[in-house]
């Protein structure tokens, strides 16, 4: 996993004439940060890293409110239907409406050319969901018991009791969600024609895949610059701001993942 990440490191902070050589593989040379230089100085590359960041964030955010309200009225073993409720989240895990029929709700509810046609549609993510409600299903009734004879509301022990002792699973599923966000591309190409509201890994599409989108620029400063450098450079700014998070909440993973994955 880690040698790809690095031979990419070492293309972009090399030269020119090793980089048009193939002879990069795991250390650059003719160390230079030229192309960091150009792709920080595309203000395209500023519009697409802000809609990034505020996709990841605000996404996260709603998702985890609607993930967390509904996994704990599901994981309450009072409420009715519950089953069939469950059977018809499940359902939406083997089957879906098809492209032609999304974008036509998408359409139709005036999300196109807008960041919220990459949030709104995948709102919720049903595993995610379930995750988080066999989490909240391992703990004890007692406590939930103890907080209604205080007098205390569902919300109340929702925000209070629930998750404060949910924090590795939260912390999972909000991980889960915000790479997804960050890592998202195929509803921008549907969705989105606006060049300013391009997200960042729709910015790196194109660059990679499109040879006119990473020609360089005619002047001096820039023109010992090539677009395999580019591609490099803008690589490894989409990948770092994700990798800067991890590390803050990789404690919680693996404690997360098993803890919601024993009820079911």
């Amino acid at each position: 996993m880690i040698l790809p990440f690095i031979h990419v490191a070492a293309k972009a902070f090399s030269s020119e004439a090793h980089v048009l050589a193939k002879d990069i593989l795991l250390w650059p040379k003719g160390i230079t940060t030229i192309s960091f230089e150009y792709v920080l100085s595309n203000k395209q590359f500023y519009y697409s890293f802000g809609n990034s960041v505020f996709i990841a964030i605000v996404g996260t955010i709603i998702s985890m409110s609607l993930t967390v309200l509904a996994a704990y009225p599901l994981s309450r073993k009072g409420l009715p239907y519950t089953r069939f409720m469950m059977l018809l989240f499940v359902i939406t895990m083997f089957f879906n409406g098809g492209l032609i029929p999304t974008y036509l709700v998408v359409k139709q509810a005036g999300l196109l050319n807008s960041l919220w046609s990459l949030i709104l549609p995948t709102a919720l993510a049903p595993f995610n969901m379930i995750l988080i409600r066999n989490f909240f299903m391992g703990v004890p009734d007692s406590l939930e018991e103890s907080a209604r004879m205080d007098g205390a509301s569902n919300l109340r022990i929702l925000t209070s009791i629930y998750l404060p002792l949910s924090v590795p699973a939260l912390a999972t599923v909000g991980m889960f969600y915000a790479v997804g966000y960050w890592n998202a591309f195929f509803q921008a190409m549907m969705y989105i024609t606006d060049r300013q509201l391009m997200p960042l890994q729709m910015f790196l599409l194109q660059l990679v895949t499109d040879e006119k989108s990473a020609d360089l620029v005619v002047n001096d400063v820039f023109r010992e610059v090539t677009p395999e450098t580019i591609r490099a450079a803008a690589i490894l700014c989409a990948v770092v701001p994700i990798l800067f998070v991890y590390p803050f909440i990789q404690r919680y993973f693996v404690k997360g993942v098993m803890l919601g994955a024993v009820k079911g």
